[in-house]
């Protein structure tokens, strides 16, 4: 049997350094939930003050309305560790709430009016004010329905030790950070051409409350359910959809993942563009700002991307001008639900899944993508949102049709070798059986959480919101019930008094006015 040229790497590196490597991954997790009333309506209130300021909390904050949280790990090494973390900061912030819950969906609850969705407030320092404008363009560009949805943010890197022996390895001459950063845009360039396996493994928003369309029609083959409730009976992933976290309008933006210089140039250009879509909106220069400016991105945050390269950028730098200086220094994966099976969002299974798929990614031959195989790649999504669950639609792989069943089988025959190194590392078989189990996925759709999920509203005829409801209030009495496992109370309470503290000193440090430093931002950016 002729080996693959993935094959024969594995072969090569599974007695080098690389592999005990894979142990001291680092991984950190940003999850997003949505704050709701016990009736399960969107929770009106501000931000819970006890829980510290969102400007300035380093693990506590909301992301783009005033009832969507965002929990963020510090990074380690340990994936039970980080799903610790991520309990004990929802239980912590669910006992600051009062009545109110988390959502346990990536769609959101029943919303009666878009002014429901109140935009997150960030105190008054300029750089405060210029995050609430910033998502008040994002309102008058796309709607506010598209600020409820929730996801969960998967961020990884290699560390050393797995670079240097994959370098040596390749006896490759570039220095360490290009070879690393064009190992990582390999990575990326994979992970689009296969993303559609995320959505149909994790996708769980089959479903969505029909408020969320607003009356806007729809030719997607919905099916209704309950009171309510519209659904995929074969679909993964609405929130990637798009009617999800997507923007249109950005499909003229030919940001490609080939090089660096590439990559940094593509998002440049689309934050120094003018948009003849946003020029009838007031800027940052009007007297009553509607939106930051009038570019096709107002940020580079702005450029909605299913995974982007990142580097930790230092004061008044951005993504961008961070990755140029310093070159990729970790990856952060956008394309998940949130898992409602997890009290956390996303499950353990999920994160060694994630490990051995983003590995494989990286060790993976990555030729150059052009931009027609991107927009192929994003075809292929779009299949598996609607009708992924019929394993035997058909994706386009280079100049051939092939079924979602036999794709993902090709894939999971080379995850499960990957997975053989992580055992060796982790010295049990957890990554294996793990691999094993989503394998057995592709043979019945019905394991899969949007089957799960689309099961259980069949059976009922009921509502998604009653499903989640449950869950909501099951996962708050189990967080309060549940001791800290990793933070003390009393060290949450310190963090929280301090995060008020260094968003005082952000005002008191301000010397501009908004507008001058808006102006001074984006002539540096």
């Amino acid at each position: 049997m002729k080996h693959t040229n993935l094959e024969s790497k594995l072969e090569t590196l599974a007695n080098t350094a690389l592999v005990p490597s894979l142990s001291s991954i680092q991984r950190g997790i940003e999850r997003e939930a949505l704050r709701i009333q016990p009736s399960g309506k969107i929770a009106k209130t501000s931000h819970p003050k006890g829980v510290g300021h969102p400007l300035t909390h380093n693990s506590i904050t909301t992301d783009f309305s005033e009832s969507l949280l965002e929990f963020i790990t510090p990074v380690s090494t340990s994936a039970e560790q980080t799903l610790s973390q991520l309990r004990d900061l929802q239980k912590y912030t669910l006992a600051n709430m009062g009545d109110e819950m988390l959502w346990p969906m990536s769609m959101p609850c029943f919303i009666e009016d878009q002014d429901d969705i109140v935009l997150a407030q960030f105190g008054n320092s300029n750089i405060g004010k210029m995050k609430t404008l910033y998502r008040e363009g994002l309102k008058n560009r796309y709607g506010s329905m598209m600020q409820a949805i929730a996801g969960v943010h998967f961020n990884m890197s290699f560390p050393d030790a797995f670079w240097d022996a994959l370098k040596a390895t390749e006896q490759n001459q570039d220095t360490l950070q290009d070879f690393i950063s064009n190992k990582y845009l390999g990575l990326i360039r994979n992970f689009k051409r296969e993303l559609w396996l995320i959505s149909y493994l994790f996708g769980a928003s089959p479903a969505l409350c029909r408020s969320f369309l607003q009356g806007k029609e729809s030719d997607l083959p919905f099916e209704a359910s309950g009171k309510g409730t519209l659904y995929l009976a074969k679909g993964t992933a609405l929130r990637l959809g798009d009617l999800g976290y997507t923007n249109s309008a950005q499909s003229s933006l030919k940001v490609m993942y080939n090089s660096l210089p590439e990559y940094v140039k593509g998002l440049q250009t689309a934050i120094r563009c003018r948009s003849d879509l946003y020029e009838s909106i007031d800027d940052y220069r009007a007297s009553e700002p509607k939106q930051l400016n009038k570019n096709i991105l107002q940020i580079e945050n702005e450029f909605y991307s299913p995974i982007r390269p990142k580097r930790n950028a230092n004061p008044q730098e951005t993504p961008t001008q961070a990755l140029a200086r310093g070159g990729i220094e970790y990856i952060e994966i956008r394309a998940l639900d949130v898992n409602p099976f997890s009290d956390t969002g996303i499950s353990l299974e999920q994160i060694r899944f994630l490990d051995v798929f983003l590995t494989y990614c990286l060790l993976k031959d990555s030729p150059e993508m052009s931009w027609d195989e991107q927009q192929v790649s994003d075809k292929n999504l779009q299949s598996v949102i609607s009708t992924g669950r019929d394993t035997e639609t058909q994706l386009q792989q280079g100049d051939s049709a092939v079924s979602v069943e036999a794709w993902a089988k090709s894939i999971f025959s080379d995850l499960i070798k990957v997975a053989s190194l992580f055992d060796k590392a982790h010295g049990n078989n957890a990554y294996s059986d793990t691999i094993a189990t989503l394998a057995a996925w592709v043979d019945n759709s019905d394991e899969t959480f949007s089957g799960k999920l689309v099961a259980a509203l069949g059976a009922q005829s009921a509502d998604s919101s009653e499903q989640a409801l449950d869950l909501a209030k099951q996962y708050k009495e189990e967080h309060l019930q549940r001791a800290y496992q990793f933070y003390q109370e009393a060290e949450l309470n310190a963090q929280a008094a301090q995060s008020f503290i260094d968003e005082q000193a952000i005002c008191q440090s301000d010397e501009l006015t908004l507008k001058a430093f808006l102006q001074d931002y984006f002539e540096k950016a």
